[in-house]
């Protein structure tokens, strides 16, 4: 955690050159969700990098892979699951800012 009253404190810049600006988006983004004061969270911000490079290397790999994953109709019982909680997400979204 970092705080500048008890001496543990970096600059924005300093911030930035440790963890990535996607990592302070991370924990950024993760540092206020609260009523209490936002922490930032050195932890958060490290497992922020390691999920985005995470994800980066799934990318790789089904770019690598795209000519053996499945192709043709989504009609399969798992697409329309998919295709209708999808729909059912949307429109609990839409419903909460037509208020």
């Amino acid at each position: 955690q970092m705080s500048k009253s008890t001496g543990n404190f970096l600059t924005l810049t300093q911030a930035v050159d440790k963890f990535s600006a996607d990592g302070m988006r991370l924990a950024l983004a993760d540092a206020g969700d609260t009523v209490e004061d936002a922490n930032f969270v050195e932890a958060m911000a490290d497992a922020g990098i390691l999920r985005l490079y995470t994800w980066v290397e799934w990318v790789k790999e089904m770019i690598a892979n795209r000519d053996s994953l499945r192709s043709g109709p989504a009609n399969t019982f798992n697409d329309r699951v998919f295709a209708s909680e999808m729909s059912a997400g949307i429109m609990k979204t839409d419903h909460n800012y037509e208020k």
